[in-house]
């Protein structure tokens, strides 16, 4: 692969549009696969981390405003039908 390939695959997504859940979550499965084949060099390495920050940040927004959205359909009364989530209960 080209420095020039690379490079431009690597900041693909940076044309800032902001990515559905989805496709964010899809292009950074991709840099971590490119980041522990350890092929690129340095500078596209450092490229492909900084999306990849920019990237979690975006799909951790995108789920605590899921999650407010699930308790507020859930709200019966205004009685919250949560509870914490228990990890013994999701092994079950």
């Amino acid at each position: 692969m080209t420095e020039k390939n690379a490079n431009s695959d690597v900041s693909q997504s940076a044309s800032g549009s902001t990515p559905d859940f989805e496709d964010a979550l899809q292009r950074l499965e991709t840099l971590v696969r490119k980041l522990e084949q350890g092929d690129l060099k340095l500078e596209e390495a450092l490229v492909a981390f900084e999306e990849g920050v920019q990237l979690t940040r975006h799909c951790q927004t995108a789920l605590q405003t899921a999650e407010q959205k699930v308790q507020q359909l859930i709200e019966e009364r205004g009685t919250p039908l949560t509870k914490p989530f228990d990890q013994n209960d999701a092994e079950d």
